[in-house]
């Protein structure tokens, strides 16, 4: 099996929130790319790949990113044999190609799951699911709050936990799901062919619409069976404070690290 992490985003929130940080404690901070930024005893995008590489179902770890920290990524993947960087090319936010776009070059990466997320019971559920239709699919999910459904794609779903359809940021009046989907995604073999197809309808379409992977996850719900894996929630790195957050949880609240996210 393939992993891809999508690492190719700039971070924009994030390094503004450390530039204008008054306290001075995170300077340490600006330059790096959010993937490589210290939470608990290392890399955030460490975390991902120990995990991924410990499961035995994954021999080869692409990690997306742009020109600006291809340099920084590929110092930091000398550790792991089994990781290859790929550039997309850019250096700056308003040239990004957009996450699906990345997909189609070889995990959006600035997320990490709560302590009861297991990468085994979800491949295990992967399989579950290609029993039924060996074009199956598998998302994550989590119940966010009220407050929260405009911020996130929200899942609605029938009784077996397969998808119906998936809305963008709806307001509380649009939907009663709670269902959040991150960035968390197990593609079956003939749904990877169909990107190419997304890409070339959406060719002339603004960035925003090829930015965020959701929107190929909504296009594809409609042609492809694609099921849900619940989680109980995850912490999502985009600004200072959510960073922070993370950080603290690791050092000071992770009961197993040498196990976490197996």
């Amino acid at each position: 099996m393939k992993a891809v992490i999508l690492a190719a985003g700039y971070g924009t929130r994030l390094q503004r929130d450390i530039e204008n940080d008054t306290t001075g404690s995170f300077k340490h901070l600006r330059g790096i790319a959010k993937p490589l930024l210290p939470v608990g005893p290392c890399e955030l995008i460490s975390h991902w790949v120990q995990a991924l590489t410990k499961t035995g179902c994954v021999d080869t770890v692409y990690v997306v990113t742009n020109d600006l920290y291809h340099e920084a990524f590929q110092q930091w993947a000398q550790e792991f044999p089994n990781v290859k960087i790929i550039n997309d090319g850019t250096r700056r936010n308003e040239d990004r190609h957009g996450a699906v776009a990345c997909l189609q070059l070889t995990v959006k990466l600035d997320t990490l799951f709560k302590e009861d997320f297991s990468l085994k019971k979800f491949t295990e559920r992967f399989f579950e699911v290609q029993n039924k239709d060996k074009e199956s699919n598998l998302v994550l999910s989590y119940q966010c709050k009220d407050e929260e459904t405009s911020k996130y794609g929200i899942l609605e779903l029938d009784e077996d936990l397969k998808v119906q359809c998936m809305k963008e940021k709806p307001l509380l009046s649009e939907t009663s799901s709670r269902n959040a989907c991150p960035c968390f995604y197990l593609f079956s073999r003939t749904s990877l062919p169909l990107l190419d197809i997304f890409l070339n309808e959406k060719k002339n379409a603004p960035i925003e619409e090829r930015d965020a992977p959701g929107t190929f996850l909504s296009w594809l719900i409609l042609r492809r069976p694609v099921y849900v894996h619940r989680i109980s929630g995850r912490f999502d790195v985009g600004n200072l404070p959510s960073y922070i957050e993370c950080d603290k949880y690791f050092k000071d609240q992770l009961q197993n690290p040498s196990i976490y996210l197996m």
